[in-house]
C-alpha cells in the first residue's frame, strides 16, 4: 500500500454505509483492513488521497454498486 496503515488509523476515522457483497446492510466504522476487505487496495488509496487534498473535515466516497464510504479526520 501507498499509505502506512497505522498512519491511515491515527489520522481518519473510516465508516461504511450501505450493502456489502453478501446484501447485508452496513452502517459501521471500520479500520483499514476492513476497508480494503470492502473495496480493494487500489479504492482505498485512491479515497485517502482524494481525502488528505482535500480541505474539508469529511469526504464522501460513494461507489456504484451501493456502498458510501465516509472519511473523518481526527
Amino acid at each position: 500500500m501507498k499509505y502506512d496503515t497505522r498512519f491511515i488509523n491515527r489520522n481518519f476515522l473510516l465508516k461504511v454505509y450501505g450493502v456489502d457483497s453478501k446484501n447485508r446492510r452496513i452502517n459501521r466504522l471500520v479500520g483499514v483492513s476492513g476497508l480494503v476487505g470492502l473495496i480493494g487496495v487500489e479504492l482505498t488509496e485512491k479515497f485517502i488521497t482524494r481525502a488528505l487534498n482535500s480541505k474539508k473535515d469529511s469526504v464522501k466516497c460513494r461507489l456504484r454498486r451501493g456502498l458510501q464510504v465516509t472519511l473523518y479526520f481526527k
